[in-house]
């Protein structure tokens, strides 16, 4: 009720005064209107002379801008306010000015203060004996302290600060530009700018240095990488990063830009280095992605390097194979088109870059029906592939050397399901594909080849769920297939189907080829299970049991792959999950002799202040897939937080096969409102004919508060009382 009533006796005052504005700002050539201020305090009175003075929790507002204070004086003949403290000035949430007494104009944009005190978003404070806003845009502060760092009254100096005579905030730009300034670390002066500029917190973007690092390997020694980022309009921008250090000059390069329908981002590097003396090297990806209209969807992914030992020097993305690729896709409901170019790098010692297929063309189209007459589904499916080997040898019947090979595939299947009684859930599906060959270098296989496969397909389910005593609900579900396929025509080279994997998602499969190039024959029989159980207390469970029985073994398959046999391994592939802070998952195969050909375990745990994944394969030897011993190794990866401030992380890659590490690492990260630092330290064990083990150090501090959203809150630290 008190606000109400002293606002009916402050508007008609504001009122009053109102016209010298408007006749002020009537002079300039492009007139602003000016929002009449509300003043609301414990009490108000106006004098003789006409001079409104406010006093007890005084609150003003005009447009964004709200200001706290004790006492207000209003001067109608001059347009100022003299303002006694403790003063607070909140304009939009994001700029907060403190002061302890200020004369402004009547808009509370403009004006002198005294033992002020400017904070940016609650992270960045300007601290400073006097303050004076001009024109609503400049803030100029003098004998000023900047800091992120939270200031105790105890009289220790903050873990650093800026020092400088004046400092100017643009409010338009963003922009403080510091006159005079020293860097001081626990008020010990270290750096000295006769000018800098720095971007206040509020700006999103903007040119200038960002956080320059230090790095220090085996192999280059230390160095410091310095990055500048430009800002190239609204909608591109550039950083490079000079890389320096006794072996290596290296100037690294980000360059994005968004499009009203996609977007592209390049990164790149330049480097002359002793690794390899008088060498141009370096690397460059790129990707993009990009709407064409009609639903077309065009997307690209770049790679390439000067030389198979550049990315494990510089400490790319591990990758050991690079891939590029150019596609077009249009996704609609009931049908998908794909075209793909792609093409193949080997960074592999093991491999010949001339003979694995480097170049590879794929296209594709997939269309639904759904027939009235007989119900179901229809889908109808074109494909043509085509990969080329740059050797020109020619392929025989144990090596493909040179081989090259196009294919074109016409699949039609028909599918429909039925519920019967006692809810038993039947599915049939009959189809048949037309495959035709062209393979060229090869002396073993026909130039021209074709081959006709019809199939069908009887499965049978029945879902089964129920709640027991605990509450908890439970799903099992028994599975049996026929199946029946029949290959008729020549044989045709299989270059895209070496690998296979045998999991839940081709259990049900009348081929369990990766691709079309090769198919199965004759029948089969798979059976199996899903099971799954919902406990009330939050833990989940899953598994899945299956094996197929086919007519003929085929040869094509791998040892590991384990289908080799009539009779296939056992397929057991389960998880456990607790309250979304553990998971288990486990695959593997088992074999007639209960030992597992393939094996596979990941384990995550989220709890509190911890964080940790890991993973464990096992793979028996396999000629066919170029693995003569048995592979077992570890992944590890986790993290700690030690305090609110303090972060420890590691990384191991274990071979267990032959008991050595591959790759380890150790990282300690320090942060608090004001500072972060992060040291890491990297080993990779591994060598090749191109690369040599290596030791990698990292080194990164950063003061927080001249950033978007920077300076967190959760380490801000306490002053503690005595």
């Amino acid at each position: 009720m008190r606000r109400a009533l002293m606002l009916s006796v402050v508007l008609p005052w504001m009122a009053v005064a109102s016209p010298v504005a408007t006749q002020e700002l009537a002079a300039q050539p492009e007139p602003v209107a000016v929002q009449p201020a509300v003043l609301v305090a414990d009490q108000l009175f106006i004098t003789q002379d006409r001079t409104l003075i406010a006093q007890g929790n005084v609150e003003a507002f005009q447009e964004d801008i709200r200001l706290r204070a004790e006492k207000i004086t209003f001067d109608q003949a001059s347009g100022t306010l003299q303002i006694e403290g403790p003063i607070r000035i909140d304009q939009g949430g994001e700029i907060t000015i403190l002061a302890s007494a200020a004369e402004m104009d009547r808009s509370l944009r403009d004006g002198l203060l005294t033992g002020a005190r400017m904070v940016f978003k609650q992270q960045l404070q300007l601290a400073s004996v006097q303050m004076s806003r001009v024109g609503g845009r400049y803030t100029q502060l003098y004998k000023t302290a900047v800091t992120s760092c939270n200031v105790c009254e105890d009289g220790k100096p903050p873990l650093w600060q800026i020092r400088a005579e004046r400092v100017i905030h643009d409010q338009v730009e963003q922009q403080l530009y510091f006159e005079n300034a020293q860097v001081r670390i626990l008020d010990v002066p270290v750096f000295y700018f006769p000018a800098v500029r720095l971007p206040d917190p509020n700006l999103k973007r903007t040119s200038g240095f960002l956080v320059p690092s230090t790095r220090t390997t085996s192999n280059l020694g230390t160095g410091v990488k310095v990055p500048y980022f430009f800002t190239l309009g609204e909608s591109r921008d550039l950083i490079l990063s000079p890389y320096l250090s006794a072996k290596t000059r290296t100037l690294e390069a980000r360059y994005r830009q968004a499009f009203r329908r996609g977007d592209i981002e390049f990164n790149g590097a330049y480097t002359r280095d002793d690794l390899q003396p008088n060498e141009d090297r370096g690397y460059f990806f790129g990707e993009g992605q990009f709407d064409l209209g009609r639903g077309y969807q065009l997307e690209f992914d770049f790679k390439t390097v000067s030389d198979d030992a550049y990315i494990a020097d510089y400490s790319l993305p591990d990758l050991d194979r690079l891939r590029s690729e150019v596609s077009i896709t249009k996704a609609q409901r009931d049908s998908l088109l794909r075209a793909s170019l792609i093409n193949f790098k080997t960074l592999r010692d093991s491999e010949n870059q001339d003979l694995i297929p480097s170049t590879i063309g794929d296209i594709s189209y997939q269309k639904r029906y759904f027939p009235t007459v007989i119900g179901g589904e229809s889908r109808m499916t074109l494909e043509a592939h085509g990969h080329n080997r740059t050797s020109d040898l020619e392929g025989n019947a144990t090596s493909e050397n040179g081989r090259d090979q196009g294919r074109v595939t016409a699949d039609f299947d028909w599918r429909r399901s039925w519920h019967m009684a006692g809810g038993v859930v039947v599915k049939w599906e009959i189809g048949a594909a037309a495959d035709a060959f062209t393979t060229y270098d090869d002396t073993y296989y026909s130039e021209h080849s074709s081959r006709f496969t019809p199939r069908s397909a009887l499965t049978f389910r029945l879902p089964m769920s129920r709640i027991d005593n605990t509450g908890a609900s439970q799903f099992f579900e028994p599975i049996l297939q026929l199946g029946w396929s029949n290959v008729i025509g020549a044989d045709a080279a299989s270059d895209e189907s070496n690998f296979v994997e045998f999991d839940q998602g081709n259990l049900l499969s009348l081929s369990r080829f990766p691709a079309a190039d090769a198919r199965e024959d004759g029948f089969t029989l798979a059976y199996g299970f899903n099971w799954a159980r919902y406990a009330n207390s939050g833990w989940q469970a899953y598994a899945t049991m299956g094996q197929v029985l086919r007519q003929n073994a085929d040869s094509r398959f791998t040892k590991s792959s384990g289908l080799g046999e009539t009779t296939s391994d056992i397929l057991l592939a389960g998880q456990l999950k607790f309250d979304d802070s553990i998971a288990l998952t486990a695959r593997g195969l088992l074999n007639d002799s209960l030992n597992f050909s393939k094996a596979e375990v990941r384990g995550d745990w989220y709890r509190d202040a911890v964080a940790v994944s890991g993973s464990y394969l096992w793979l028996g030897t396999d000629p066919a897939e170029n693995r003569s011993e048995e592979t077992s190794e570890v992944w590890f990866d986790g993290s700690y937080e030690i305090s609110p401030s303090w972060k420890a992380s590691a990384n191991l890659r274990y071979d267990i096969s032959d008991a050595r590490a591959t790759r380890a690492g150790l990282g300690l990260a320090y942060s608090n409102e004001c500072v972060t630092v992060d040291l890491s330290v990297n080993r990779r064990y591994t060598s090749t004919t191109s690369v040599e083990p290596s030791t990698d150090f990292g080194f990164t501090i950063s003061m927080n508060g001249f950033s978007v959203n920077n300076g967190s809150k959760q380490y801000r630290r306490s002053c503690r009382q005595s």
